[in-house]
């Protein structure tokens, strides 16, 4: 077991992990963990291969069966080939598991058969969606050897909890005189207190499982003042329940300003669809790079599977070449073992990787897929323990 493994990753808990936990330990008498593996296109089934070997690696480390695994072909390629993108049939199959591990999709960007941004909207839009993943959630931590652009980077370790379902993202639009000098294009920004409050209080949860115990609202009520007032009142309400987190307040601007030049100032930060959309790769550069950056979409209610994902894209430039960073996906798999309860593989899997990156930053070892997969797995057998504590 791993009670002396230290956990080197971001130190915002999942608020999900003890409420999963039961249901982790009636699945040793039910069998394991049932799990949707999409792999997707590109580097993405390379990569997602080697995240599930160091997952199911992790539960046996642990003495917890390993988990029940269906792929599931989806993607470009699989377009390609049968005209389909998402069915009916298929998602109705992947509510009825635990959680989704996804690669990456997308097509090369020359290929004409595959419409731009149909496979994204198709498949991951469709799944946020239809699966109610009200949040998205993007930890930032700088690992060892990641280089940030900043200076003096400092101590980077924060989350953002960005509200995934609603804002501008639902398509509420349209246009008139279309092509003419005098058109006219409108977006909809939709923000509903049911949607503000569920991930707020997400927000809310995680802070208050953190040390620092600090929330920032991101947003900007002094022009966006309808949907802001309802951003600010909610956050208000939910801070009367969590007195023991502190709470401020940033426009969005002033925050991408303090995110390049105080990112230690932040712990959990909580926003909307579009300026989280922009914020979360903002704190992926300033962390080192979309390489190393993993994300979870999550249905807080708990009545569909959460998916969870590694950044970056589907990179058919050098899709089998075997030189693809797996880290990513594998710090995703270590989120979705958190969050299905399954917190001391969670543990052991960033135990492993922060002892590889250690390793690498000192060596300048070789990233092959395959390589850093092998190194990862062969930490976690030895419960390898970082030189530093988070």
């Amino acid at each position: 077991m791993s009670e002396n493994i230290d956990t080197p990753a971001s130190t915002v808990t999942d608020p999900a992990a003890s409420r999963h936990e039961g249901a982790a330990a009636a699945r040793t008498a039910a069998g394991g963990l049932d799990l949707a593996v999409i792999g997707g296109d590109g580097i993405g089934p390379e990569v997602t291969a080697q995240a599930l070997r160091i997952l199911q690696a992790a539960l046996v480390a642990e003495g917890r069966p390993v988990a029940e695994v269906t792929d599931y072909a989806l993607g470009a390629d699989h377009y390609t080939a049968t005209g389909q993108t998402l069915t009916d049939e298929q998602l109705a199959a992947l509510r009825r598991h635990d959680a989704i591990l996804f690669g990456a999709v997308g097509a090369a960007p020359h290929d004409r058969a595959v419409p731009s941004g149909l496979i994204e909207r198709e498949i991951l839009l469709r799944l946020r969606f239809a699966l109610d993943h009200a949040v998205n959630l993007r930890p930032t931590r700088l690992y060892p050897g990641a280089v940030s652009p900043l200076a003096e980077p400092g101590e980077i370790d924060f989350t953002v909890v960005r509200e995934g379902t609603e804002g501008p993202y639902v398509g509420n639009g349209g246009s008139l005189r279309s092509g003419g000098e005098h058109e006219i294009a409108t977006e909809v920004s939709v923000n509903t207190a049911h949607g503000v409050r569920r991930v707020v209080a997400d927000a809310f949860a995680r802070a208050a499982a953190s040390p620092r115990r600090r929330l920032t609202l991101v947003h900007k009520h002094n022009v966006l003042v309808h949907a802001g007032r309802l951003w600010r009142r909610v956050v208000d309400e939910v801070a009367a329940e969590h007195p023991e987190v502190d709470v401020d307040y940033l426009h969005v601007d002033a925050a991408t300003i303090l995110m390049t030049t105080d990112p230690a100032r932040f712990d959990v930060i909580v926003t909307d669809n579009l300026f989280g959309d922009i914020l979360t790769d903002l704190a992926a550069a300033v962390g080192g790079g979309i390489g190393l950056a993993a994300s979870g979409n999550i249905n807080v209610a708990g009545t569909a599977p959460s998916m969870f994902e590694p950044v970056h894209g589907s990179a058919p430039d050098i899709a089998g070449t075997g030189t693809a960073d797996p880290i990513a996906a594998i710090l995703s798999a270590a989120m979705l073992l958190e969050h299905v309860g399954e917190s001391a593989a969670a543990r052991r899997v960033r135990a492993a990787v922060w002892s590889h990156l250690e390793h690498r930053a000192a060596t300048g070892a070789e990233v092959r897929t395959e390589v850093v997969a092998d190194d990862v797995l062969a930490r976690l057998a030895g419960e390898a323990t970082p030189t530093r504590r988070a």
